[in-house]
Order: C-alpha cells, then structure tokens, then sequence
C-alpha cells in the first residue's frame, strides 16, 4: 500500500517542496504560519490539516489561499456510490 492509500493522508501536498525553494528551514515556516513545528513536520509527511493551517501556511510560503490547490491538490472523490 503506497501512502496515498492511507486514510488520513494528503496525497501529494507541495510544502516541503516549496518550503525549500525558499531556503526555509521547517522551524523558520511553522514560525512564520503561526503554527507548531510539529504541525509543519506533519503536513510534509502528507497528514491531512484544518483548512485554517493550510491558509496560515500558504500565506506563510507568500502564496494566496486561492492558490491552495497548486499546494494541497484536492483529494479525489471516492470510488462508491452510497445507497439511496
């Protein structure tokens, strides 16, 4: 099972990607979005957030909260239809 199976998980989130093309440690970024460091560690890891976080650390990246699904790309629809 890969990690995009994983309940829970955000599959594919671009943080630490964009964190460190802005030569940001993930101690510098959790600083600047106002939130725990162990937030920012588990984001990376592709643990899902509150909607809030994510804002914080957009605009901490210097991004817009319109631009989140260049960051956070949305979590497909599942596979199942639910009865009627």
């Amino acid at each position: 099972m890969d990690d995009t199976e994983v309940v829970g998980l955000e599959p594919g989130n671009r943080v630490r990607e964009l964190r460190e093309h802005k030569l940001m440690t993930q101690a510098q970024l959790a600083r600047k979005a106002h939130v725990a460091l162990r937030t920012i560690h588990s984001v990376e890891k592709g643990m899902n957030c509150r909607m809030d976080t994510k804002r914080k650390i957009l605009l901490a990246l210097g991004l817009r909260f319109e631009d989140r699904d260049l960051v956070f790309p949305p979590r497909k629809p599942l596979s199942f239809s639910l009865p009627h």
